[in-house]
């Protein structure tokens, strides 16, 4: 698992308007080839009367699936600058499908590229991007007499509070980055001078808005 990628953060779709064409780019996390090849599909039988409806996606922890298809547009001016867009934008897991509806006027095979690709990336903006970052989910047990305390401390600090359970004793669940799991292991024993028990929960990502 990576410890850390982008992707989009929600399905989502924005409208340009380029030369009287109209360019609407519906973007979508997908986590399969199979995810990603339904969602075309479904936004072709959306804007079945479209001119084109063009895609790209990108998939796996390496990029190891990625596919672009023009949909009758001049070859690689559609598909592929959609899917330039993806690369650039370091952009995982993420499937996009540029629809157009002509408008009279013909772009020519450089307008096109720039305009596919102006779909896609402010679509992105409008959309927005999140980072996933892999995290251990901490479980810190301790006393009720120190929760008072502890709370307090976490959420001043970096680490984030997934849930605070209320049993015998008080059991913290903690979002800690794997490669500060120590650092915060001995944090929490320095506060509570060794009055808590730790144990590892599940690994899971983590996901904020990225700014460019």
């Amino acid at each position: 698992m990576l410890p850390r990628y982008l992707t989009v953060k929600e399905y989502g779709e924005h409208e340009i308007n380029i030369q009287k064409s109209r360019f609407i780019a519906q973007l979508k996390r997908v986590e399969s080839e199979q995810d990603a090849h339904d969602f075309i599909q479904g936004i072709k039988k959306k804007h079945w009367n479209a001119t084109h409806n063009c895609s790209a996606y990108l998939i796996g922890e390496h990029d190891q699936i990625q596919k672009a298809n023009d949909d009758g547009e001049p070859s690689g001016t559609a598909g592929v600058p959609i899917l330039e867009v993806l690369k650039k934008r370091q952009l995982k897991d993420t499937v996009v499908v540029v629809t157009r509806y002509f408008g009279g006027i013909k772009l020519g095979a450089g307008g096109l590229i720039r305009a596919y690709g102006k779909a896609t990336s402010e679509g992105l903006d409008a959309v927005g991007v999140v980072e996933r970052r892999l995290v251990q989910i901490m479980q810190v047990k301790i006393d009720y007499t120190w929760l008072g305390k502890i709370e307090r401390e976490l959420r001043s600090s970096e680490y984030k509070i997934k849930d605070i359970l209320y049993l015998d004793n008080v059991q913290i669940d903690v979002y800690v980055e794997e490669d500060k799991v120590q650092i915060f292991m001995d944090w929490m024993v320095e506060l509570t001078n060794g009055q808590c028990t730790m144990g590892k929960g599940e690994t899971v990502y983590l996901e904020q808005d990225f700014i460019r």
